[in-house]
């Protein structure tokens, strides 16, 4: 069943997260070295329900932001089922009256037989919205903006699951803004969250079973995010 406008909303998703167990409490070593109170993988959206129940929460995003697309890109290797499952959901709430969502991805190796290439699923073209799960460094943004520029298509926004809310850089050389944040200036483009960190936060408030992570969270966001 679709989520509706009315049901839909980021705190019913962060909880989805912590029902599947893609957000975690605790303390946990990021890529970036730092010692976080909290870690949010969406990897392990790893089963049909919870990967279609996804789907929704980023086709609702979606539409929420009033973005207009033609089609999504989901880079490689996260990206590719996320862009897939949005492409359903978006797909499934248009009808048959009108056409279904297409969508594409990369691979990390060219491929030297058959098609060929590092491109997979539609043409790109159009306006087009790059799929991901969050943004730490910006790498794979940049390289998927590239991707679609140099094949004629116009990237128009991004859209992730979580914003960290969380500067870039070495603690003692850390950014001016966030992540999410220099990938929009950048790119010139919007990036839409499913949820954030505030919405963590007031998670945490609101349920007492978190409130012993609440300290290390706000503490966490004093020292690295915006």
């Amino acid at each position: 069943m679709s989520l509706s406008s009315e049901s839909y909303s980021r705190q019913s998703f962060v909880e989805f997260a912590l029902q599947e167990r893609v957000l975690r409490f605790g303390e946990f070593m990021t890529k970036s070295g730092r010692l976080s109170p909290y870690f949010f993988n969406a990897g392990l959206f790893n089963h049909g329900a919870s990967v279609a129940r996804l789907g929704e929460f980023y086709a609702q995003a979606l539409i929420d932001a009033g973005i207009e697309f033609d089609m999504l890109f989901g880079p490689a290797y996260k990206g590719i089922p996320l862009a897939t499952t949005a492409a359903i959901a978006l797909s499934a709430r248009r009808g048959a009256s009108q056409p279904s969502v297409p969508f594409a991805f990369n691979r990390k190796e060219v491929k030297a037989h058959g098609e060929g290439g590092v491109l997979v699923g539609a043409p790109l073209q159009g306006n087009v919205v790059i799929i991901d799960d969050v943004i730490t460094a910006g790498t794979s943004v940049n390289e998927s903006v590239d991707i679609i520029s140099q094949s004629g298509a116009k990237p128009v926004a991004v859209l992730i699951a979580l914003d960290r809310m969380e500067r870039a850089g070495p603690d003692d050389a850390l950014s001016a803004h966030s992540a999410v944040q220099e990938v929009s200036q950048m790119h010139g483009i919007p990036v839409v969250a499913i949820a954030n960190l505030e919405d963590i936060l007031a998670l945490i408030a609101t349920h007492q079973t978190f409130s012993q992570y609440e300290a290390a969270v706000k503490a966490y966001r004093a020292r690295y995010g915006i």
